[in-house]
């Protein structure tokens, strides 16, 4: 009995690596990989400590997003109004910093108009069961609307100097604040949905809905507070950015869902639903956030980066279903 145990380790060890080996994870830390070489040798300032720092503000504020995003879309939803969330947040802290507040209160003011605006699309998809990419695609332009008529041409600018920390600070070198930030939260929310019963609940709402549903799952609920937690990260985002650039503009984050979709997707989270990890989002979040950085070391014209945004989406989505044919086709 013994030796059959002994041999048996060995073998649960082995098809474990094997799975590691084969996962959608491993291919983007290889993907990663490949990119920060390929960078190294396109420019020579790609390795500077500091450029590499700089390198980070491409994607922490997106991440901060595609977190909560990607375990919406696992249970799923979708919510494609986070840019215009984040101009409007940007927009309300404008206006409460020209009415003479301080730091504190412009930070207050960015995450309550984060979870407002999303218990707003909470409340239209759970308590009235309207689809969500429909009613994100309706608040998206509600929301940046209204950053609009507030503001029209004009900007808000001449923020607190104290409010530069969030998004041009460093905690300790060349570790900013805003990577600091996008480490914490890419633990809690790897707990969250890997470690927890709500995480749980969250896969099986994607891969069944009406099954957790009669299993006692109070999906609604679960799923509004989802959209609560895409709203905090949009008013989290709003601060770093807002805080970064050191103004407000209505175009502030303009086209940004496109690229926190892309983000998740390219993590491996399945758009349709129920599969997908907190990791690969991490991973998906570094390799955009390099290769952005890259052809801008290199000068490459931004519409470039607006069609590789668009073709590594549409590659993300397609990829596994082709590999998925290939596979039956042989079997």
């Amino acid at each position: 009995m013994s030796e059959m145990v002994a041999r048996n380790i060995p073998d649960r060890l082995t098809s474990r690596a094997q799975r590691v080996l084969k996962s959608w994870e491993t291919l983007l830390l290889a993907i990663a990989i490949l990119v920060f070489i390929t960078n190294s040798f396109a420019s020579p300032y790609f390795l500077n400590a500091w450029n590499l720092s700089d390198a980070t503000f491409n994607f922490t504020e997106k991440a901060m997003i595609a977190f909560a995003m990607a375990m919406l879309i696992i249970s799923g939803e979708i919510d494609l109004s986070v840019a215009a969330i984040i101009a409007l947040a940007s927009t309300a802290m404008g206006f409460v910093m020209e009415l003479g507040f301080g730091t504190p209160v412009l930070v207050l003011t960015g995450l309550t108009v984060g979870i407002i605006c999303g218990a707003f699309n909470g409340v239209l998809v759970t308590r009235l069961g309207l689809p969500s990419i429909v009613v994100t695609i309706g608040t998206m332009s509600l929301f940046r609307g209204i950053s609009y008529i507030v503001l029209g041409d004009k900007a808000y600018t001449g923020y607190p100097t104290d409010f530069a920390f969030f998004g041009q600070g460093y905690v300790w070198w060349v570790f900013s604040f805003e990577l600091v930030l996008f480490a914490v939260l890419a633990i809690i929310y790897a707990v969250l949905l890997h470690k927890t019963n709500f995480g749980r609940t969250v896969y099986a709402i994607g891969n069944n809905p009406v099954g957790a549903q009669f299993s006692g799952v109070r999906t609604a609920r679960v799923k509004f507070v989802l959209f609560l937690l895409t709203g905090l990260m949009s008013g989290v985002a709003a601060v770093c950015l807002t805080s970064r650039l050191g103004s407000t503009r209505p175009s502030i984050a303009f086209g940004w869902e496109l690229e926190i979709v892309t983000m998740v997707v390219l993590g491996g989270v399945n758009i349709l639903g129920g599969a997908g990890t907190i990791p690969g989002v991490v991973l998906a979040a570094i390799i955009m956030g390099m290769v952005t950085f890259g052809f801008g070391l290199l000068n490459v014209p931004g519409i470039v980066m607006s069609i590789f945004i668009g073709l590594l989406l549409i590659g993300a989505i397609a990829l596994p279903r082709v590999f998925a044919m290939v596979k039956r086709g042989r079997g």
